[in-house]
């Protein structure tokens, strides 16, 4: 068995790097799976499937989609997400976990009411080939340069503060239930740090729920539903306002992320072929009404994380473990779509912000830590908290935009650095 992280990358195959291969990752992985790789595997996908599907049935909310649209929009997100993570972990020996954008999900919250869902749905597969283009041409760095991290972060920020904000105004809303909620998923980050926090409040969150009358049981119809492919349809508007900053969002916050947690633990990563498989995801994910399925990076930082073993040539097996769940997750969303709908709307918003909370703060940090691109990181998050609509265009693609031009304008100088 290889011992030493780096090693798992041997090489260039063309455009997509080289791996050690499905018969060596097939063949070391039962030695690898243990208490702490499969801990980690479930870790992760327990932060997966609670708080962030809870954004996504909030967005399909916000966009009036019907069940079987939001069912298939899940599916897709979940179980070729999964499959990402098997194919990648197993090929590379690195733990390289498939999911889906979530600042993606956020900003979809604004733009579905915008377009038809067949419009939504070419946005998808547009947003798809775009990242498959950057990543077979190796155009990644380049493109990069003109949408400085900064700006992308400062941009998600703002796209997302309202999932923040709505941890206190669903609270007043509903004190009892949020309340509670909200003490149990800080008890738990005190007390219990193996379990999701998330993943208590839910559980606590639902009793209480039951026991003050707040669900409403008659919407529940639980029926297996099959995921359905929807036919695209393209528009200028849909263009810009889904398919550009969606692919920016895959690549600047998705892809960057998980490449910088695997090199800062050892790893020789595949950026190539992680960027052509994120592509390909969004296209096979944009038939079925999914916005994307493509590179994690919070979930392959739990499973390249120490506390999935100490040695890194068996962490793979986490991400193994996690896309296994991810799939299943997919394969019963029907399941899990009604029961959520019955649940009451404020301890759902309340749950979706403290889901957002890390990725907010790291958005914050990103955006603001460094001393480059400061003032177009600024008019970013501004504009994209601002909700602003133009030529039905929302406020993530306006904001990508003046962020950019701000900073071309006073910070000139970061371009050339």
């Amino acid at each position: 068995m290889a011992t030493e992280p780096n090693a798992n990358t041997t090489g260039r195959n063309g455009i997509v790097e080289k791996g050690p291969g499905f018969g060596e990752g097939l063949r070391d992985l039962w030695g690898y799976l243990n208490d702490k790789t499969i801990t980690a595997g479930v870790i992760a996908a327990i932060f997966g499937c609670t708080g962030p599907a809870l954004i996504i049935m909030n967005a399909a909310q916000n966009g009036k989609l019907t069940d079987v649209q939001t069912i298939s929009w899940l599916f897709s997100v979940y179980f070729f997400g999964g499959l990402i993570s098997l194919v990648l972990a197993l090929y590379y020996k690195q733990p390289i976990n498939g999911a889906w954008s979530i600042p993606g999900a956020v900003m979809l919250a604004s733009a579905l009411p915008l377009f038809s869902f067949n419009e939504v749905v070419g946005a998808y597969l547009v947003a798809g080939i775009l990242v498959l283009i950057l990543g077979v041409t190796g155009l990644i760095g380049k493109a990069m340069r003109w949408m400085p991290l900064p700006i992308v972060m400062g941009m998600i920020a703002g796209a997302m503060i309202r999932f923040g904000v709505g941890i206190v105004t669903s609270t007043q809303k509903a004190p009892l239930i949020a309340g509670i909620a909200i003490i149990v998923y800080f008890l738990m980050q005190r007390v219990v740090k193996k379990v999701s926090p998330i993943l208590g409040a839910l559980i606590v969150g639902v009793i209480v729920a039951l026991l003050v009358g707040g669900f409403k049981f008659s919407n529940v119809k639980i029926v297996w539903v099959l995921p359905q492919i929807f036919a695209p349809a393209f528009s200028g508007g849909a263009f810009f306002a889904i398919a550009i900053p969606l692919a920016v969002l895959v690549i600047g916050a998705e892809n960057a992320q998980a490449f910088g947690v695997l090199t800062a633990q050892g790893y020789k990563a595949p950026i190539n072929a992680m960027t052509i498989i994120s592509g390909i995801g969004g296209i096979i994910t944009s038939f079925f009404g999914g916005h994307n399925a493509n590179i994690a990076g919070p979930m392959t930082a739990i499973c390249s994380s120490e506390e999935a073993g100490e040695n890194k040539a068996g962490r793979y097996a986490a991400t193994v473990v996690n896309g296994i769940l991810f799939g299943g997750f997919g394969l019963f969303a029907s399941l899990a779509v009604p029961f959520v709908k019955a649940l009451p709307s404020d301890l759902v918003n309340v749950l979706a912000g403290l889901a957002m909370i890390g990725v907010l703060l790291s958005a914050f940090e990103l955006a603001f830590a460094s001393k480059k691109f400061r003032v177009g990181a600024f008019f970013a998050l501004v504009i994209a908290m601002s909700g602003i609509i133009i030529f039905k265009i929302s406020s993530p693609f306006w904001a990508l935009i003046g962020g950019v031009i701000v900073s071309l304008l006073v910070e000139p100088q970061d371009f050339e650095k």
